[in-house]
């Protein structure tokens, strides 16, 4: 029998996770101490995702690693020992505090000192989530306390004093904080630079520890959590699975709220007979190319020819923009089933033509005869995405009738990890490929190289839909990237959107000649260790493609529909 090789490895153990998350899910708990617990960081070690580092080094506590988790979860969560999930609870009339993690739109609850729920709304996705984060907090903390502990259970002085810090009895400035973050450094196993460049990160990056606690108490509470694990079994951390939450999954839910509140907003405007362009992408482009521009005229300033040194000057003016927007066919609805997904309504026959930018082409004609609609919807998030766009996609049905809406064109615009190329580059779907399964969905995508003029390095191929940001092994990227895959990136929604394209033209609900268009700008290159998702985000870097992309999506809408001929370099 031939030996298994590195990426045949990575994903089995990336299988292994994703089968042991499930069972764990309808087994209804599990210690991440126990057997189960073991098994599943065992097979997280194993694929080694990139995200994590040096997480499989027991002489080091993962830094870059830490603070990514830290940044995606509730303050307080390194000390927690119960932690909850699950799918339908109404915490709004309890003393229950809501905790916001800084970049994570998660519902989340702290119950107790020690005790955390989530409410997951977004699918197993989020649950693959939680338990990476949580694996990867275990496996570090393990480390810390087998740094600091002695044989007879005793801590070390450096454990002493680092309490002291992240109980805040010590004035940490000058010397005394030198000294604190070089006694740090020696329980985590890294260098004095390394560990003050995080502890400066996290305290400026967590707004004087507004969302999350100093690398200090985050450290003390992962330690201390697992020293008292280990004096007391009533300590184990335990993760717990309700039945609301095995009923809630593949169930959408959520997603039906969210889409019956969208078809009521767009029956309200009396948009129901206008065609619809869907726009999957952030609350902030498609508004401020359509009405910037607007905006800035009627505060009688000066419009930058250049479109990109216009969008500069809309920073902190949101609201003016928002303002102007309002009275040129501009509504925005919030989100209130629980989905996290925001979402815009444009009327474009109430855009003021001489109010757009230069560089935003309209064909009044085409506008006049057409009606078109755009509806912005916020990023979903990895299998969420077909719950949502498999109900929007449906007829809204009334008690005495049904009506069907006419979706005109689909249009997903997101970040993703690209594989040739680099941050800020732009890439182009022809097809997504679902890693860990054997399904595959070839893409007519509308958008081609020549539409970004120039502008960006762009690359044309398939996509992989994987199963989470930190489920990403080095090893199978390179072989979707080399092989005849010829993959050009990763990302965790289009398979799912395109999944539910594909069912909704199946089932009649949309004609199999809607305009499809898939286009993603590079956020990270995980094949490359200083541009992973925990190097940081892209920051000014983002600003082209991103606008480079809503404009040539904006352009697509507001004009008459070309050929539908579409680049398939690789295919």
């Amino acid at each position: 029998m031939e030996a298994l090789t590195s990426s045949q490895k990575a994903r089995l153990a990336i299988h292994t996770f994703q089968t042991l998350a499930d069972a764990l899910t309808l087994r209804g708990n599990y210690k991440p101490s126990g057997k189960s617990g073991e098994k599943l960081a065992e097979a997280l070690k194993q694929f080694s995702p990139e995200i994590y580092g040096s997480m499989g080094d027991p002489r080091i506590v993962e830094l870059q690693g830490l603070e990514y988790v830290i940044d995606r979860m509730p303050k307080g969560i390194e000390r927690c020992n119960r932690i909850i999930l699950t799918g339908n609870e109404d915490f709004q009339n309890t003393s229950f505090a809501q905790v916001f993690p800084l970049k994570r739109r998660c519902l989340s609850f702290l119950v107790s000192e020690k005790e955390f729920c989530f409410v997951v709304t977004k699918g197993m996705t989020e649950v693959y989530d939680i338990l990476t984060h949580i694996s990867f907090l275990n496996i570090e903390a393990q480390k810390i306390q087998q740094q600091i502990c002695d044989k007879e259970g005793g801590t070390c002085s450096e454990w002493h004093e680092l309490g002291r810090a992240a109980r805040g009895e010590l004035a940490l400035e000058g010397a005394m904080l030198d000294q604190a973050i070089w006694n740090l450094s020696i329980i985590i196993g890294r260098t004095y630079k390394e560990t003050r460049a995080t502890y400066e990160s996290m305290n400026q990056t967590h707004h004087g520890l507004r969302y999350n606690n100093g690398l200090f108490a985050v450290i003390y509470g992962m330690g201390e959590r697992i020293i008292s694990e280990i004096k007391s079994p009533d300590e184990h951390l335990t993760i717990y699975f309700t039945p609301s939450l095995q009923e809630m999954i593949g169930h959408h839910q959520y997603a039906s709220a969210w889409a019956q509140a969208v078809k009521e907003h767009l029956l309200q405007r009396g948009l129901q007979e206008r065609p619809l362009h869907i726009v999957s992408a952030n609350m902030h482009s498609v508004k401020n190319l359509l009405y910037g521009a607007g905006s800035l005229h009627k505060r009688g300033e000066i419009v930058p020819s250049s479109l990109y040194e216009m969008i500069p000057l809309l920073k902190g003016r949101e609201e003016e923009v928002t303002a102007f927007a309002e009275q040129h066919g501009y509504s925005f609805l919030a989100d209130g089933s629980g989905s996290s997904i925001d979402v815009m309504v444009i009327d474009v026959t109430a855009i003021d033509p001489t109010a757009l930018h230069p560089e935003i082409a309209l064909d009044a004609d085409y506008i006049h005869q057409k009606k078109p609609v755009i509806v912005v919807m916020d990023y979903a998030f990895g299998t969420q995405a077909f719950d949502i766009m498999d109900e929007l996609l449906r007829p809204y049905h009334l008690a005495e009738r049904t009506i069907p809406f006419h979706f005109a064109s689909i249009a997903i615009m997101g970040k993703a990890g690209i594989l040739p190329g680099k941050k800020g580059d732009i890439m182009l779907a022809t097809a997504h490929v679902m890693e860990g399964s054997a399904h595959n969905y070839i893409v007519a995508n509308e958008l081609r190289t020549e539409d970004f003029e120039g502008k960006a390095v762009v690359f044309v191929g398939p996509m992989v839909t994987v199963l989470g940001t930190s489920l990403q092994n080095r090893v199978v990227l390179e072989r979707f990237s080399s092989s005849s895959w010829k993959a050009v990136g990763l990302e965790m929604e289009g398979g799912h959107y395109q999944r539910a394209i594909s069912a909704a033209i199946i089932q009649g609900h949309i004609s199999s000649r809607v305009r499809v268009r898939y286009a993603y700008y590079a956020s990270d290159n995980p094949l490359h260790g200083g541009q992973t998702l925990a190097s940081g985000p892209l920051g000014v870097e983002g600003l082209l493609p991103t606008y480079l992309i809503t404009k040539v999506l904006i352009r697509k809408i507001l004009n008459p529909l070309g050929d539908r001929r579409c680049d398939l370099p690789n295919l």
